[in-house]
């Protein structure tokens, strides 16, 4: 394998090379050859230059004195796998058998190489590169594969549990008799007067500052046409429960196992509120375990991703060289690359030069306590329908305050029918149908549903030569005026 930094490098203390351009590995004429030109370090040895075979000053392969040879504390070498560390160097975790090292001969807790559990595979996959990659400013960790089901205890009552949520049907709804409740007859709602439908047209120009108040103020109303929209809403509040396989890096919390875990539906959590959607996660009892971290096989280290485990990376801004292009009076010369120092790669950054990342998976715990992970929520499904008979847009009428004609909650509500505007009735009954099976997943807990009766008036007016109408809606008195007559002020344009 070629030296490090590589043949032909300039030395990061000695003088730049007499000439432009980059020193050939053969000898070009200008440039010191391999075999040792006078003034330049050659391969054998000379004080200041990097070579193969031992030169003071720079780490050579074979372990001269200020740089880590292959067996070296703290830096990985060549002499296990390749540019992986090697057997037996202290500080690094050795193919040996060094303690809290996973060896592959198979040392307690440690999936060997020839019996790891099937589908318990290393966050990061392959053999150690020999030769150093590039950086890639991008990369981010790559995931830990989920371990193989196999390895999963069994359980009563949850054979089918993965790693991804199981909605889990509920106990069948055993409906009691019931009896058509009585309701009270329906109220209707007050109108507007001329003075309030003015008052609020004034209050909606006010709110659009290109709007003018003259036609406001000085328009003549010839009729108030009051009338009512009808909105009625159901809402069933359901809950649905799943489970999953879920891990926490072990360290040192309580595994209890008492007996056989209770069903997912004999588990008591009341819901936070009525309806109102929310979402609670809840450890399963006695079904807790603790296993060796799949992702780095108990080691609680797995090699970095960045450098590949080899410690260094290239340097992104001499790619590698280890000298950078300047320019001095209209010469191109070169000089020691700043960043790398001359060397031409540098100490990986994410591992600090050790090949080797903290676990995501055990945080360096190198166990994990594995249990069945209860997810319950609660959902309000609502849905509604709005009767409107005039120009009105419907969807205004959603966002508006209206008197209350009707509300009524059940664990089961019975459809509407005594509402003196028949598409309430019929829209009750047919929202209430399709509710009673819509959710097969969720137990249902509570109905609820309602009509609200909110006041409209179209108020026909006169403005100079024009004649129109606006709509005036709600208890917030809101409006809907399309087609208001003095929509730009002076000194308005429109781009």
């Amino acid at each position: 394998m070629t030296s490090y930094p590589g043949q032909g490098v300039p030395s990061y203390s000695g003088q730049p090379p007499p000439q432009a351009g980059y020193p050939p590995q053969g000898g070009a004429p200008g440039y010191p050859p391999q075999g040792g030109a006078p003034g330049y370090p050659p391969q054998g040895g000379a004080p200041g230059y990097p070579s193969q075979g031992g030169a003071p000053g720079y780490p050579p392969q074979g372990g001269a004195p200020g740089y880590p040879p292959q067996g070296a504390p703290g830096y990985p070498s060549q002499g296990g796998a390749p540019g992986y560390p090697s057997q037996g160097a202290p500080g690094y975790p050795p193919q040996g058998g060094a303690p809290g090292y996973p060896p592959q001969g198979g040392a307690p807790g440690y999936p060997p190489q020839g019996g790891a559990p099937a589908g318990a595979v290393p966050a990061y996959k392959g053999e150690v590169p020999s030769q150093d990659v590039r950086d890639d400013p991008n990369m981010a960790a790559p995931q830990a594969s989920a371990p193989s089901l196999d390895m999963m205890d069994h359980l009563p009552g949850y054979d089918n549990i993965g790693f991804d949520g199981v909605s889990l049907p509920p106990p069948s709804y055993e409906e009691s008799q019931r009896e058509a409740p009585q309701r009270d007859n329906i109220e209707s709602v007050p109108t507007i007067s001329e003075e309030e439908a003015r008052d609020a047209l004034i209050q909606f120009v006010s709110e659009h500052c290109c709007y003018g108040k003259g036609p406001a103020e000085e328009m003549k109303f010839n009729d108030l046409n009051s009338s009512s929209a009808f909105h009625y809403t159901l809402e069933t509040f359901g809950e649905g429960r799943s489970t999953k396989w879920a891990r926490e890096p072990y360290k040192g919390q309580p595994v209890v196992v008492n007996g056989p875990p209770p069903g997912p539906w004999d588990i008591q959590a009341p819901p936070p509120a009525m309806f109102k959607t929310t979402k609670l996660d809840i450890e399963v009892p006695n079904t807790a375990s603790v296993k060796p971290c799949h992702a780095c096989f108990a080691s609680g280290f797995q090699r970095c991703y960045r450098c590949h485990g080899r410690g260094r990376l290239f340097c992104t801004s001499c790619n590698g060289t280890g000298r950078e292009h300047y320019y001095e009076q209209g010469e191109r010369l070169h000089r020691q690359c700043v960043w790398c120092n001359g060397f031409g790669r540098k100490t990986c950054y994410t591992c600090s030069g050790s090949g080797q990342i903290t676990c995501s998976e055990c945080k360096g715990r190198a166990n994990l306590r594995w249990f069945i992970l209860l997810t319950i929520k609660w959902t309000n499904h609502v849905e509604d329908h709005i009767v409107e008979r005039t120009a009105l847009p419907d969807e205004l009428i959603r966002g508006v305050s209206g008197q209350m004609a009707f509300e009524e909650t059940q664990p089961r509500v019975w459809p509407i029918n005594h509402f003196p505007e028949q598409e309430i009735n019929s829209a009750s009954n047919n929202l209430v149908h399709q509710h009673s099976s819509k959710f097969p997943s969720e137990r249902m807990l509570m109905q609820r549903h309602r009509v609200r009766i909110v006041p409209v008036t179209q108020v026909f007016y006169k403005y100079k030569d024009d004649q129109d109408s606006f709509f005036v809606y709600g208890f917030e008195h809101k409006v809907h005026a399309p087609d208001y007559p003095a929509q730009c002020c002076c000194g308005c344009s429109i781009l």
